[in-house]
């Protein structure tokens, strides 16, 4: 394995979302946090457009999308939320470059991904985008192109940074299985195929010049298809891999792919002892029979999803226990 990752051994970082409102301040918190590995805050609670879709559909060429009572849907032009997604953004980014425009260490972005796009907005007619192999493959297409001037408008920003760009995927595991529920609720949309889902997402990945993890806070990650599709590394809740998971993980390490471990609860808790926050990481490097001295550098810690339901306090916590893990397992190593 000769895998160059843009991290450095013994690094943290967050996932995306955060409590509030100011990007500012939550910018400031994350640089003061995670200065090896930043990452640009997501602040849903700012409303429609600040959300995990929203936010992405802001970004997609020639694809406009509103707000109806039961989400996100396509428009035939762009109107009012439209506008409210792409001011959220660039709000963000005049930000991120006044606060953090010298960073000169990788730098993460996170863009919903193509298939938890497709489950999240509905066609002009009702139905998810999902249920149409078209207009899955037309999002795909618009996504890879936005996504790649999103990378290319940050890396303008962060002329020292390395970017590295994150694929928010939590709804591709229930995509392969069939669980996706119609819009009215009263059914399933039928499975998608590993093979047209594997190639959905490299359309994505092979359109950005830049380090792609995807993100996946599911039961039942497709470890394979993911790095079939081009993932760099892959990030996961910690909690939820399972032992059945364990040749599936053992291979993606082998392969030399990065893992983002979400080794700390994203939710407002008593945090345990460092050593019983790092314990679940070495276990399962253990169990798998991987050196130690890897363990640092192939793997990231963060928290274990979105931050957004937490309390601005605890976020600090979580952020420094992710540090704190990650170094521990670093000079552990050494």
């Amino acid at each position: 394995m000769t895998t160059s990752y843009p991290w450095q051994a013994g690094t943290a970082t967050g996932i995306g979302s955060y409590p509030g409102d100011d990007p500012a301040e939550a910018l400031r918190v994350v640089l003061g946090e995670l200065p090896e590995m930043p990452h640009l805050p997501e602040l849903p609670a700012r409303g429609p457009g600040a959300d995990m879709t929203g936010r992405t559909a802001g970004l997609l060429v020639d694809m406009a999308i509103h707000v109806e009572p039961s989400g996100w849907r396509f428009s035939d032009r762009p109107g009012r939320d439209t506008s409210r997604s792409r001011d959220h953004m660039a709000r963000d980014l005049d930000v991120l470059e006044e606060v953090a425009g010298g960073h000169d260490g990788p730098f993460k972005i996170q863009v919903c991904g193509p298939w938890t796009l497709a489950a999240t907005i509905e066609l002009k007619h009702g139905d998810r985008a999902l249920k149409d192999p078209g207009a899955v493959r037309d999002l795909a297409a618009s996504l890879a192109e936005g996504a790649a001037a999103h990378v290319a408008d940050v890396r303008r920003r962060l002329p020292a940074a390395e970017i590295v760009l994150q694929l928010d995927e939590p709804a591709l595991p229930a995509a392969l299985a069939g669980t996706v529920p119609t819009a009215s609720g009263f059914s399933r949309l039928r499975a998608v195929e590993e093979p047209i889902a594997e190639d959905t997402l490299r359309t994505v990945i092979d359109a950005v010049d830049a380090f792609t993890i995807v993100h996946c806070c599911a039961r039942n990650v497709p470890y394979a298809l993911l790095r079939g599709a081009g993932a760099k590394a892959i990030s996961v809740d910690l909690s939820l891999v399972a032992r059945r998971d364990d040749d599936a993980v053992g291979e993606t390490i082998d392969a030399g792919t990065g893992l983002l471990l979400g080794a700390v609860r994203a939710t407002d808790s008593v945090l345990p002892s460092l050593q019983e926050t790092a314990e679940p990481v070495r276990q399962l490097w253990r169990r798998l029979g991987f050196p130690p001295a890897r363990l640092a550098r192939q793997v990231v810690i963060t928290p274990a999803c979105g931050m957004a339901g937490a309390s601005p306090r605890y976020v600090r916590e979580a952020l420094k226990r992710c540090r704190a893990t990650a170094r521990m397992i670093y000079e552990a190593a050494d």
